[in-house]
């Protein structure tokens, strides 16, 4: 080797799940297209402080997606960037079988299509949200909601709990009369009812319009979003933080209403699993995103306070819809922006 010309150490190589469509290191990057997508997202910003449009009604979010879009500027490299959450194959992952294979033979499932990273999941197939009603009420909660207008049968209800309150009281021993006990049935009472008032909640009401157009298609994450719910097995809390990203298909939602639709599903009995999956559900059906990823971690109280007792345990539940699901890439892109990766 020769001393004059000393070898420069050779970069790293960029993992792939950090080289999008339209990066500088991407193999199929030219300065014209670079160009293009600033023009591009220039005249996307144009178009949202353009001419009035009035938010989109949850109404006119139908399953087959029938309502007219607003005009689009010509395709480039960042729109095709778009398709290719749907349209590239996995080629280059290695031992897809491996990924997407049961631990045990009993479990196993159909082998997932060479096109997709995981197969569709038969618990999201059904239709998620009823928006004449509550979403997904449970037997008796629409009648808690209908006492809203009936200050007398709300009364009725919460003397009823108290009453049930006392009788917990006597139950294991106390003395609901004594001074410390004072009015601590009635105190209960109301803090259940806040404990589970997402069951007067209703996912149209806490949308309340914020749906907009807006020509974006890359990630939208909220991370660090607190959550307080009660397991429904033992009715102790448990409480953890939730992060919630989805790929824009022409819409978008106002960033608090992601909070506000994980408090309402979470302020109900619950179990973790369900909870993240109804989050996930409720804004793919929404928005009809190109995808949708849940993530949430929590600390349960019924394995902290009883049983197991294990102070320091965390349990970590996800959920994925679309091109999420679908594309190990697009799964790698969300977590890596988590710090999951």
């Amino acid at each position: 080797m020769d001393s004059q010309h000393p070898s420069t150490p050779r970069p790293k190589p960029i993992p792939p799940y950090l080289v999008n469509g339209h990066s500088p290191l991407h193999p199929s990057f030219t300065p014209e297209s670079d160009r293009a997508d600033q023009d591009h997202t220039y005249s996307s910003i144009q178009a949202s402080m353009g001419p009035h449009r009035e938010p989109l009604d949850l109404e006119q979010l139908s399953i087959n997606d029938d309502a007219p879009h607003p005009p689009r500027v010509t395709p480039t490299t960042q729109q095709r960037s778009a398709r290719q959450y749907e349209e590239v194959a996995d080629a280059d992952i290695e031992d897809i079988e491996l990924k997407v294979a049961a631990r045990d033979g009993r479990d196993a499932a159909p082998l997932t299509p060479p096109a997709t990273s995981r197969s569709q999941s038969p618990f999201t197939a059904n239709p998620t949200v009823d928006f004449d009603g509550l979403s997904w009420p449970s037997v008796g909660t629409l009648s808690r909601l209908h006492e809203r207008e009936s200050p007398e049968e709300a009364q009725a209800r919460l003397a009823k709990l108290s009453g049930t309150v006392r009788t917990i009281l006597e139950c294991i021993g106390e003395d609901p009369d004594r001074e410390g006990l004072h009015g601590t049935p009635e105190r209960y009472a109301k803090a259940m009812m806040f404990f589970t008032k997402g069951y007067e909640e209703n996912l149209r009401d806490i949308v309340n319009g914020a749906v907009f157009h807006e020509d974006h298609d890359e990630l939208v994450i909220v991370k660090d979003i607190e959550v307080y719910s009660l397991c429904e097995h033992h009715l102790v809390p448990f409480t953890g933080k939730m992060h919630i990203g989805y790929i824009p298909s022409r819409r978008v939602i106002g960033l608090s209403k992601l909070a506000r639709i994980a408090e309402m599903f979470s302020r109900r009995l619950q179990v973790q699993e369900r909870l993240t999956k109804q989050v996930a559900l409720a804004l793919s059906e929404v928005l009809k995103p190109q995808g949708v990823g849940v993530v949430m971690e929590s600390s349960h109280l019924c394995m902290v306070m009883r049983g197991v007792q294990k102070a320091g345990a965390t349990t970590t539940t996800s959920c994925m819809l679309g091109a999420m699901r679908k594309r190990a890439k697009t799964r790698d892109e969300f977590l890596t922006l988590l710090n999951r990766r």
